[in-house]
Order: C-alpha cells, then structure tokens, then sequence
C-alpha cells in the first residue's frame, strides 16, 4: 500500500478502493487454505500493512505468521514485533515455506522488477508457495499519478505474465480489476495530462454517499472479475511459485 495515499488523508478502512480491492485477495486465500493450512502471509512492500493484516482478521486461525516486509521499516518499529505473530522486517524471509506471498502495487515501483520475484522465488524452498500480485494497468492510463507515486511502468496482462515466467512462476490466472471505472478513470487522466497538472496522487476521501456507492459498485464487481480478460484500472496475477 502506498503511504503517499495515507498522507493525502485516505483511511483504509473505509475507503472504497481498498475495501473492494482486498475482495480477490480473500478469495484466492481462502483457496489457498484449502491446500496450505496454517498459511505463512509474506506482504512484500507492505508499507502499512493493510492487506496483510486484513488476512489475519478475517482469517485469525489459519494464519500461522504475517511478515511485513518493507525497507521503511525503523529499527524500533522491527524490535517492537520482533519473533512475534505479525513481524515487520526489511527483508524477505530466508526460506519461504507453505506461504502466500503478496505484492499489492509494488512491482510498479521497482526499476528492476524481476530481480524482486528472482529472489521472492530464490527463497520459496520449502512447502507449497503461492502469490497474489496486483499492479496498475495500462500505460494509456499514465499520468502525474504515476508521476506522483513514483512508478516506472504500468502493465497488461501480457507484459505481468511475461516478467513472471522469466522469474519461474507458474501463474494460474490473471485478470483485470476496475473494468467499470476504466473509462471514467481514461477521460479523467487524458484531461489531467492536457492541462499539465502538478503531479499528485487522484486518491482522496469521498463524502460518506459517494463513497457508500462506489464501495456497492466496485464490490459487485469483484464477484465477477476474474473473468475480465479486457481492460481494467489494476492488473492481478495469482499462482503458484
């Protein structure tokens, strides 16, 4: 999750977007209980730890170990939680066993994001390891967003299930996210890009109304959307590492 957000006053816990987008990671998790119970959760640029920790709410008794792993990390902030239930760490685990691995709106960020799942797969030694992988989506929706977050690409499925197979991933399922606010979110974007905006991020707190019918929107749509092989706002990959 990026913190830039949380500084622009969004709270997660209300907001539609994440709301909806933790949607498909419980579902995949659930599927993936079925094969690895206790589930290690690696949340990889975890910032705050939202999805991660969403997981081990929901599913308290399934969850053996949560690592958060991100380099923003203080050194206090990881002796506070040291050897205990949830860890936060700078780095991934050195053996990655009977785990899901998560990347949610990480690899954007990385200049070279093969070196990343390279060595998330280098450690998935032991057990059955499994990964959900959310990312942007089209370069057609580049803006001062992206400027603003500091990504370096945005993707399609083509390009994620590419950058996945050269790491040794066996990715069973891709799809989009968002395919109803694609256009909406297209024409925002191409206007912001005319004008020559400050970069900033589009992410903002909503009136409890609009927010209450963009959370009804989005969620409807999740329960359908990993038939969406078209086009979307994010890019999701699932499978096996």
């Amino acid at each position: 999750m990026d913190l830039k957000e949380l500084e622009n006053g969004i709270n997660p816990d209300i907001h539609w977007y994440y709301q909806s987008k933790k949607l498909p990671l419980f579902n995949y998790t659930r599927k993936t209980l079925k094969k690895a119970d206790p589930l290690t959760i690696v949340d990889v640029g975890s910032g705050s730890g939202f999805f991660a920790l969403e997981i081990e709410k929901n599913f308290p008794a399934n969850i053996a170990k949560v690592y958060m792993v991100d380099i923003g990390y203080s050194e206090q902030e990881m002796a506070e939680t040291r050897g205990k239930k949830v860890e936060k760490t700078h780095f991934i685990p050195e053996k990655i066993e009977n785990s899901l691995v998560i990347l949610m709106d990480v690899l954007e960020h990385l200049e070279d994001d093969l070196a990343m799942l390279k060595s998330i797969k280098k450690a998935a030694t032991g057990g059955n390891n499994y990964f959900f992988i959310t990312v942007p989506a089209f370069k057609s929706l580049w803006s001062g967003h992206d400027d603003y977050l500091g990504h370096y690409r945005r993707y399609k499925i083509a390009t994620l299930r590419a950058v996945l197979d050269k790491a040794g991933f066996n990715t069973t399922n891709t799809y989009y996210l968002y395919g109803s606010l694609f256009p909406m979110v297209w024409a925002a974007r191409k206007l912001d890009n005319l004008k020559k905006k400050e970069a900033t991020s589009n992410m903002r707190p909503f009136n409890k109304l609009t927010n209450s019918v963009l959370l009804g929107l989005t969620s409807a749509e999740m329960t359908i959307t990993s038939a969406n092989k078209v086009f979307g706002v994010t890019c999701v990959a699932e499978g096996i590492i």
